[in-house]
């Protein structure tokens, strides 16, 4: 049997798989109609409608957010697992290592390795945007000064590529996650690799959710499943977070890329022209799938 590791949107210089919730980008289209936005409105929790333990929930998911979203600097590691469904219905599943290192306003750094050893790292330094490939020595660069809000929406809407969990890298994450939640629920209180933790199921109009968030002063997330209950198989990801550092020492040297001579320079397929796309497959396009 031929396994498929990469679903179709999986494209160049494929870094990871979706993100938390409905993709931001399709929140920051200037293609969204009005009756879109008034039914996302409408959907949101509202005191009113809450039970005691939906509210609790609600308070905790907001802690959480709030708290990620006003840290100056955080690092963190992730042991994450993704399904991939097969032509067979077969759910097969991979796995993948990630560092990610954010300093705000304008640094971010993201170490991918993947259950194959394949390698992709994103760097940003406020003003550029890489995507490196050292298995292949390929790199795509995109110019976007502004910030790591700015530069994750870019590389989310215009770009055309996916970044882990990328919300809880935005100071709008508090914003995005009420707006894009439809019912949350406590579902217990928990232990988590000998930590208290609350956990709680939400759901958005593309993606159920579950989140084990810490007890206490750091409400920070140990564990993250999603379920994608819109695409076939309703596939699920799992992402498990360890060595949280909220006060790393970071260099400007992290955010910046300074390819070797014998890198090479390749494009982004958002930035591609249209004729490129329909020829035969570039090396952009490919980005070493399976």
């Amino acid at each position: 049997m031929k396994i498929k590791r990469q679903m179709k949107m999986w494209i160049a210089l494929y870094l990871i798989v979706l993100t938390i919730s409905v993709s931001w980008a399709q929140k920051q289209s200037p293609e969204e109609s009005e009756d879109s936005k008034t039914s996302s409105t409408n959907s949101q929790l509202t005191e009113s409608q809450l039970t005691e333990e939906q509210a609790a929930a609600k308070d905790i998911l907001k802690r959480m957010a709030e708290f990620l979203a006003k840290t100056p600097k955080f690092s963190v590691n992730l042991k994450a697992s993704f399904e991939v469904i097969q032509e067979s219905g077969q759910k097969i599943e991979f796995g993948e290592n990630r560092k990610v290192i954010l300093s705000r306003p304008n640094g971010l750094r993201v170490e991918v390795e993947h259950s194959d050893g394949e390698k992709h790292l994103v760097q940003y330094d406020g003003k550029e945007i890489t995507v490196f490939n050292p298995s292949q020595n390929v790199y795509a660069q995109a110019y976007k000064p502004g910030g790591v809000d700015e530069a994750v929406k870019f590389f989310l809407r215009d770009l055309g590529m996916r970044l882990p969990l990328a919300m809880l890298l935005t100071s709008q994450f508090p914003e995005e996650i009420e707006r894009r939640t439809q019912a949350l629920d406590y579902v217990e209180d928990t232990v988590i690799d000998g930590k208290p933790a609350h956990h709680l199921a939400g759901r958005t109009e593309t993606v159920d959710y579950q989140v084990w968030i810490a007890e206490g002063a750091k409400p920070l997330p140990i564990q993250i499943v999603l379920t994608y209950k819109n695409v076939e198989g309703m596939p699920d990801y799992r992402a498990q977070f360890s060595d949280w550092n909220l006060n790393p020492q970071v260099k400007d040297t992290q955010f910046a890329f300074t390819p070797s001579k014998e890198a090479r320079k390749i494009a982004f397929v958002a930035q591609l022209p249209k004729t490129a796309l329909e020829g035969p497959a570039s090396p952009a396009q490919t980005g070493g799938q399976k």
